[in-house]
This record gives C-alpha cells, sequence and structure tokens, in this order.
C-alpha cells in the first residue's frame, strides 16, 4: 500500500516541502523549480535525505521538480504532482480560477453599467462609475448582483406615487424595511438621486426625507399636483370631470395625486398628447386657442408623482406622448426622466433644433449625454447657450395645429376661424 512506502515521506520535517509543491503546482503557471525555506535543522536534514544529498542544504533552497519526480517516482511510483494529490489534496489553477474571477466580474459591470435604466438617463452614468469603483460588496458577484439589481428595480419606479417610504419598498421589493434610512441601499438609491437631479448630497435625515420627496416618497396625496389644458376625458370619474369642465372653459385644470389615483381609466383619451417642461406654454396656448386649445401637459421642471401618473395612464390609454423642454443640462435630464419614465417620444429635441434655434441666452450648466441624439450633449457644450422653451412656444403650438385635423377651415379641431 501507498502508506507503507511512504511514511517516512510523511514525517513532519519533510511537509513544508510538499505544501510548498503544491501551493506552486496549483498557481496554473510552468513549474520548473520549488523554493522552500526557511527550514529547521531537522528540516534540511530531512531534505538532504530525501534527496541522497551529503551536504545540508541552506535555510532557504530552491528544488528542481524534475529531481524530486525522480526520487518520488522511484519510491512510490509517483511523480511530484500525483503524490501531493494524494498526501495534501486536489491541485487547483489560480490562474484559472483568476481568470475566471476576472471575466465574472466584468460581466457583472457590463451589465450594471449597461443596465436599461442607467442607459436611460445617462446622468446615472457617473454614478455607475463610482459604484463600480467600491468594489464588490462582501467580495461576492451574487451578492453585489442581487443587491444592484434591487437598486436598479427601486430607480425605475422612480419618481413614485406619493406613497410612504415603507409602502413603497414592501411594493417594490417585498419588504418595508429594504430601504430603511442608513442601509446601502437606501444609501445606493439617494446618491443615484443626487446624479439625477443635480443636487448636493444630503448630510442628515431632513435633507435625506427631502430628496425622497423629490422622488415621490411622501405620505402626502395632495400636494403632489399635474397641470393640464385641453384634455378631455370621456369618463365619470372626479378626474375626468375636473379635465372637462377646465377644457370647456378655457382654463388650466391641476389634478391631485389622490384625484388620479381614484381613476381607473382613462376612457376617450385623445390620440396625441403634447408635454411641456414649463407652464408658461401652456399659459401662452391658453390665451391663443381658449376652449379650443389641444391636449397639453405639463410638468413645470421636474415632474411630480401626480405628473408621471396621469402620463403613463394617458398612454395606456393609448395616447402618444410627445415630450419638449428646455435645451440646456438640467432640461436634458428632466427629457430624460420623463422620457424613460413614461415612454414619450422627445419632440423638437434634436441637435438640428437646437442649433437652429441657439443664439443667445444663458449657460447651459452641467451636461450629460443625451440617449436620444448622442451629438446634443456635444452641441450645447460648444455652443454654451441654453434655449429656453418659452422663447420656441410659438412655434411650437404652430407645430401641433398643423399636425392636427382641420375642420370648419380652422386651425385643428373645432378650432374655428382664424387665431391670433
Amino acid at each position: 500500500m501507498l502508506a507503507d512506502i511512504v511514511d517516512p515521506l510523511l514525517s513532519p520535517a519533510l511537509k513544508p516541502l510538499w505544501q510548498a509543491v503544491h501551493a506552486r503546482l496549483s498557481t496554473g503557471r510552468p513549474v520548473s523549480r520549488v523554493r522552500v525555506g526557511p527550514l529547521g535543522l531537522d528540516q534540511r536534514t530531512a531534505l538532504a535525505d530525501l534527496l541522497g544529498s551529503a551536504r545540508l542544504p541552506g535555510e532557504k533552497v530552491d528544488i528542481s521538480l524534475e529531481r524530486l519526480d525522480e526520487v518520488l517516482l522511484e519510491r512510490t511510483g509517483r511523480d511530484a504532482r500525483d503524490f501531493v494529490v494524494q498526501v495534501i489534496g486536489p491541485i487547483g489553477d489560480r490562474a484559472a480560477e483568476r481568470r475566471e474571477a476576472a471575466a465574472d466580474r466584468a460581466e457583472l459591470w457590463d451589465w450594471f453599467t449597461t443596465h436599461p435604466v442607467i442607459s436611460a438617463q445617462p446622468a446615472l452614468a457617473e454614478w455607475a462609475v463610482g459604484v463600480r469603483r467600491t468594489g464588490l460588496i462582501d467580495g461576492s458577484i451574487t451578492r453585489t448582483k442581487d443587491e444592484l439589481g434591487k437598486v436598479l428595480t427601486v430607480l425605475a419606479e422612480l419618481p413614485a406615487a406619493g406613497r410612504p417610504l415603507p409602502a413603497f419598498a414592501d411594493d417594490v421589493l417585498n419588504d418595508p424595511h429594504a430601504l430603511d434610512d442608513g442601509t446601502r441601499r437606501a444609501n445606493l438609491v439617494l446618491k443615484a438621486l443626487v446624479a439625477i437631479y443635480d443636487v448636493p448630497a444630503p448630510v442628515d435625515a431632513p435633507e435625506r426625507r427631502a430628496l425622497w420627496e423629490r422622488a415621490g416618497i411622501a405620505d402626502d396625496q395632495l400636494s403632489s399636483t399635474a397641470l393640464a389644458a385641453g384634455l378631455r376625458l370621456a369618463g365619470d370619474d372626479v378626474a375626468s370631470g375636473v379635465l372637462r369642465l377646465c377644457a370647456d372653459s378655457g382654463l388650466a385644470a391641476v389634478l391631485t395625486l389622490q384625484q388620479l389615483r381614484a381613476t381607473t381609466a382613462f376612457t376617450g383619451a385623445p390620440s396625441e398628447v403634447w408635454v411641456f417642461e414649463n407652464p408658461s406654454v401652456l399659459a401662452v396656448a391658453l390665451d391663443r386657442f381658449g376652449v379650443h386649445c389641444p391636449p397639453l401637459v405639463c410638468t413645470s421642471g421636474w415632474p411630480s408623482s401626480a405628473d408621471i401618473l396621469l402620463l403613463n395612464r394617458l398612454r395606456e390609454a393609448g395616447s402618444a406622448l410627445h415630450y419638449h423642454g428646455d435645451f440646456d443640462g438640467e432640461g436634458l435630464r428632466i427629457a430624460a426622466n420623463v422620457i424613460a419614465r413614461t415612454g414619450a417620444t422627445p419632440w423638437r429635441m434634436s441637435s438640428a433644433d437646437y442649433l437652429a434655434a441657439a443664439t443667445d441666452g444663458p449657460p447651459v450648466g452641467r451636461v450629460t449625454p443625451v440617449p436620444w441624439d448622442p451629438d446634443l450633449a456635444g452641441h450645447l457644450g460648444e455652443v454654451g447657450r441654453a434655449v429656453p422653451e418659452e422663447r420656441l412656444a410659438i412655434a411650437l403650438l404652430d407645430e401641433i395645429v398643423q399636425q392636427l385635423p382641420k375642420t370648419n377651415g380652422g386651425e385643428g379641431p373645432g378650432i374655428v376661424g382664424t387665431l391670433p
């Protein structure tokens, strides 16, 4: 039996040699010599006896693997590799393991940085780089992907519809404590919101609550509102009634999140809805069209929970949403946010539209990449001048009128005569 043959080879004095051989072979790289040491007197003596040397080796010694194979083959019928497998255990391949681990990490970060949630809002690109820079969570690829997947799931649902944070966390992650203050997940989401809204990082609990509220996490269903004009629905619910009454009076309608939540279906939604960033555009439209105003919605800057709910309900009812906003850094981030959350189509928001309108204006501010036009951010950076949406209001409204079906010889459906 092998044990009878190798017992002298299993003495504690030779254990450092077998461990060194095992470690070197487990690197996965070619091995010709193995360095052992520092060795004590009894270990040096055992090594000299093994190799048949008349002289003691030094405290540190390089041993030829070929010579070791010769000795072991003669005494055990096994070479060094087979021998250390028997006495220590399977030989690994750390080089292959490192390559595999590196490939797995690369796959993880590629999945993360190209995720649709991040691609849809390029303002998150820098945040994603920062997350990658922090490395794996507890050194685990599986745990990191699971955690980041939950964070991305949360971001895909923001801005929320005015839900309390525990209720929102329970709805999205099946755990009311999943976004508790101070948790890694909550901190990652808040850092992402800082990037999206381009605001300073919160430094205390009140500032963190304020940032959550900006993303639609709140107990209040009344302060979150949506602004619309010329939007008529056929339903008998409160929101439809408010919209019809205001449209028939040539007035803007303000709907609360509570009213929108109480509306289960947007019956008779228009086929086309135009969405603007600035309320002044709706004011110009109402002055011009009055009771014949085409269906318009305004986000008033960053969309509220009510805005997102209204637009998504319209889209679900079959309305095509066309979005326009300011040509500046924040305006493009707002546009990306609205488009990502509602499926709206950018309208008159191309490089050509910007360059045709850019003359003089305020600075553009911090500009981030634009999903729908890869060149637009570069043009804003080069020209350096913002184009406020208000400057384009008349031209935009003219285009809406041209797209609407003409009836009664007027500018659009039910628009009688020539309007200013």
